[in-house]
């Protein structure tokens, strides 16, 4: 190396630390955590189970192996009967593992009916084993058809959890309280306690709050739900303690609460410690796929639907020829960690909707390149996190439209390109305040002046993100469609948000996050 190459390559080393140190995002959020002000970003680090502060436990219920209901590994018999008496049995003990020796289990075949599988009791955790170049594998013969055969993406998932109680008001907001604080008042707090979880709810079409929640975006007439319906805030929160008629919350809000538009808390009826653990999931998926083009290739191999659950998981799954891995609605405070999507194509990887708050993706591996790969939905659903996860540079994320908000990429690799968010026109825009992207590595061919607000199409509307670190291809954005944009090109420090957010809050990152990254492949 000559010496003026070896000066260059010094003053490039130091321009880049320096860069990486001075990402004036983050120096903002750590100022206004000391002083107690409202940050730029949101604080993400709530999100996963038990917000994240300690790992996904190896929970020890009473094992109910469904050999010893009637099902036989490999023999291509119909196993359903046998997993159906197991949950049973374990919801009558309130606690239990639906255990799945190693072996082939047969799901949905000729001889079963199309229903699926349904879980609505709490501490049920689907659990199988992996041995070198065996697991424990569910294998879903038949496809799922559509609930109603005039709409071809409402096939059903075969395993689905929910929780049969309704939610029921139970106070009105009285005072307003800022995005990032974590305390509200309300007129009786008498329906409420310690420990609950409840939403804190919500829905106006008021012109002026419109305008706020999309600005700089000027909303389309097309856009039906949220100028008729409106502004729709769907939060779930513990509660941590009462004072007088103060309702002070575990995790901060995330939106601005003004008490013109009607703001409440409800009860929010659900399951906990829900878990599907070492398992495989195939699917007879083997088509290529083509977008919408039926019921099948939509969903018809829809395999698990983790729905009305807190500190829940999915956790060092494989999923193989299906349509839709998982989604996750309606949950709060729950993780899906160490997951594998592989084989063919099909629709989705793994979307996170229905008014979920806190949840975490993490290391996420769709090999396949599904769709949509992994992302957000409606219902405003907010603060999920996607982190350290990839998928091949022919997909790209998901923002399904129905106001999703405040949602961190965070150290993601994959296909970055329009056209992939989902979605129905009435329900746009994409995504709503507070899209971060966060070091993200882009995989596909760079993309000069990347839109955020499509020109050439009513599809792809994207509230202005917040984009730090966005490195790999070259893309370069409108600036006038992105919120923040700093060191485009450059990875930043600190490398993640989320561990960083979780540091600062915890004052040390738990193990579990660093036995996760000594781990990534």
């Amino acid at each position: 190396m000559g010496l003026r190459t070896f000066i260059l390559s010094v003053i490039l080393s130091v321009f880049h630390c320096n860069a990486q140190k001075n990402v004036s995002v983050w120096k903002n959020y750590i100022t206004a955590k000391k002083q107690n002000t409202e940050p730029i970003l949101p604080d993400f680090s709530y999100a996963g189970y038990s917000y994240s502060n300690e790992a996904i436990p190896r929970v020890d219920y009473k094992i109910f192996d469904i050999t010893k209901y009637g099902a036989i590994p490999n023999d291509s018999i119909s196993d359903k009967r046998a997993i159906k008496k197991a949950i049973a049995a374990a919801s009558e003990n309130g606690e239990g593992i639906i255990y799945f020796p190693l072996g082939i289990y047969f799901i949905n075949t000729k001889d079963d009916d199309l229903n699926p599988l349904k879980i609505h009791s709490s501490k049920l955790v689907f659990r199988g084993e992996k041995k070198e170049n065996s697991s424990s594998t569910l294998f879903f013969v038949r496809d799922l058809p559509p609930e109603n055969p005039e709409k071809i993406w409402t096939s059903p998932y075969a395993i689905i959890t929910n929780t049969k109680l309704k939610s029921e008001f139970l106070a009105k907001i009285t005072e307003n309280a800022k995005r990032e604080t974590f305390s509200v008042k309300v007129d009786n707090p008498k329906n409420i306690k310690v420990g609950d979880w409840v939403i804190l709810k919500m829905e106006s079409n008021n012109h002026a709050l419109i305008d706020y929640d999309l600005a700089p975006l000027k909303p389309h007439s097309s856009w039906e739900t949220i100028l008729n319906k409106g502004v729709k805030i769907n939060e779930k929160h513990k509660v941590k303690t009462i004072k007088n008629n103060t309702i002070t919350f575990e995790e901060p809000i995330h939106y601005d609460v003004n008490k013109t538009y009607k703001w409440t808390l409800s009860s929010f009826p659900h399951l906990h410690h829900v878990g599907f653990e070492n398992l495989s999931f195939k699917g007879n998926w083997t088509k290529e796929f083509k977008h919408h083009r039926s019921a099948q290739d939509d969903g018809g191999w829809s395999i698990l639907k983790l729905a009305d659950v807190v500190n829940s998981w999915i956790k060092d799954c494989v999923f193989e020829n299906i349509n839709r891995a998982v989604s996750i609605s309606n949950a709060a405070s729950s993780t899906a960690l160490n997951i594998t999507i592989k084989g063919n194509i099909g629709h989705n990887s793994i979307s996170v909707g229905g008014g979920s708050t806190g949840v975490l993706l993490a290391k996420i591996k769709d090999l396949t390149g599904m769709h949509h790969a992994a992302g957000v939905g409606g219902g405003s659903t907010t603060g999920t996190v996607i982190w350290r996860s990839s998928y091949p540079e022919h997909s790209a994320f998901e923002s399904h439209a129905s106001q999703p908000r405040c949602t961190l990429f965070d150290n993601v690799e994959g296909g970055f390109f329009a056209g992939r968010a989902g979605g129905a026109r009435k329900n746009l825009p994409n995504h709503g305040r507070y899209l971060v992207l966060w070091n993200f590595k882009e995989t596909d061919e760079a993309e000069p002046n990347f839109r955020f607000v499509a020109r050439d199409t009513w599809y792809w509307k994207i509230v202005p993100p917040i984009i730090v670190g966005f490195h790999g291809s070259g893309t370069t954005f409108k600036e006038d469609e992105v919120q923040i944009l700093e060191s485009l090109g450059t990875p930043v420090k600190p490398e993640s948000l989320f561990e960083a957010q979780l540091k600062l809050r915890l004052g040390k990152l738990p193990n579990w996050i660093v036995n996760e990254k000594l781990n990534i492949n």
